[in-house]
């Protein structure tokens, strides 16, 4: 099959990059043909088919008038239709696989494929369809006043990074790809997680048009270590509703050293709590990535995920699984499902610093149950995130699409 696959970047930028690049390999690795559509991002990998793609969208240093432009081309972009389309008569495309393409590429790509008689199949990586700013949150806390596209509320709210211009332009995008049902050509939503699935169905999407695939990790690529770990570690985005202060609350007073993996907004802040603080044994990394990423996760003792959002489908728990490493999350979002509590790792209440501080000292102190917990976790990620798992529930839904 020839599929092409449409993404805002076509870099490691986040987890949904990191599932189109896997699923690249694998299904290549199949024989198949998956040529990319995405921005013309400088950080980019070597594509040849970036003559294709769009200008990349960036707003610093840009005029006023020069914003109110792009704000009409993060809506829906022409120059993306032209470039797709080109693009898809190079390829001879048989389907497209949307990832992230609203606010860069936007939904003409939809619409160009509909043009081409081209079958389009999108993953959610996050809450979009359902939630202008797409994280359903404001100011860092859980939200759904968007329930039933009531998309206004995002204005209302300054949902979208507490600017009043940020989230009028993304719900009027909303409201757009609403009323023009831009999003119904459509043929499957892939979810990732079934918390995923029931949440859009909650708020309006055709439970018909859901389909649960889970995100996978490559196991090969990953080596089990089931050594005894010098830290706990965290992985993510330094920002608030990552629940990075809970995890501090609960290490201050705890005789754990903690190792903090990624940048965000609050980095700054976070630092000098710790400073403030004399929190000698939490260390911030900084971001990592390929090789030294690894080596994090196969030196820890475990990881640690106090999130306070609803979640997807985490690829750092993947990622700590095929290294053999427990983790400990908050029950919240697609994280109880992925946790088996008490086998694979720990669940705790969001937001309770307190019931996290007793499971990392709980975990940090029996390293024979954290070895057990590991072991088990690697089995759980061979067993139903493997990569050969999800390349047979790709290829079965490209071929329903295809029939």
């Amino acid at each position: 099959m020839r599929i092409a696959m449409a993404n805002n970047y076509y870099y490691i930028r986040g987890g949904a990059e990191r599932v189109l690049f896997e699923e690249k390999k694998i299904l290549e690795a199949h024989g198949h043909q998956v040529p990319v559509f995405s921005q013309a991002h400088p950080h980019n990998e070597t594509s040849e088919f970036s003559d294709y793609y769009i200008p990349f969208k960036d707003w610093r240093n840009i005029s006023r008038f020069q914003k109110v432009s792009m704000a009409l081309n993060i809506m829906y972009d022409r120059r993306t239709a032209r470039g797709f389309n080109r693009f898809l008569e190079a390829t001879d495309s048989n389907i497209v696989h949307a990832h992230n393409i609203y606010g860069g590429l936007t939904t003409s790509v939809l619409d160009t494929a509909q043009r081409k008689g081209v079958p389009v199949v999108m993953t959610l990586h996050d809450y979009k369809l359902i939630c202008p700013s797409y994280a359903m949150l404001n100011r860092g806390a859980v939200c759904e006043d968007c329930n039933g596209g009531h998309f206004i509320h995002c204005l209302l709210n300054t949902c979208h990074k507490e600017s009043l211009t940020a989230s009028c332009v993304y719900c009027i995008e909303s409201y757009l790809n609403k009323w023009l049902h831009k999003y119904d050509t459509i043929r499957y939503f892939i979810c990732p997680s079934m918390f995923s699935l029931r949440k859009h169905a909650e708020h309006g999407i055709n439970r018909d048009r859901l389909l649960h695939i889970p995100n996978f990790v490559n196991t090969a690529e990953h080596k089990p270590s089931h050594k005894e770990g010098g830290y706990a570690l965290f992985v993510g985005r330094l920002s608030k509703e990552k629940g990075i202060l809970t995890l501090l609350t609960a290490a201050e007073h705890l005789d754990v050293p903690v190792r903090i993996v990624g940048d965000g907004p609050l980095k700054a802040e976070y630092e000098d709590i710790t400073r403030d603080k004399k929190m000698t044994h939490v260390i911030f990394e900084g971001y990592k990535t390929g090789e030294d990423l690894k080596q994090l996760y196969e030196n820890a003792a475990f990881l640690i995920l106090p999130s306070e959002c609803y979640e997807n489908a985490p690829m750092t728990i993947l990622e700590a699984y095929a290294c053999g490493k427990p983790v400990i999350g908050a029950s919240m979002g697609g994280i109880p499902e992925m946790i088996d509590d008490e086998k694979t790792g720990m669940l705790f209440k969001m937001g309770d610093a307190e019931q996290l501080a007793e499971c990392i000292e709980n975990l940090w102190t029996d390293k024979s149950l954290r070895r057990q917990m590991g072991h088990t976790a690697r089995e759980k990620a061979e067993r139903e995130y493997s990569s050969e798992l999800h390349y047979e529930h790709l290829i079965e839904l490209y071929r329903n699409l295809l029939n």
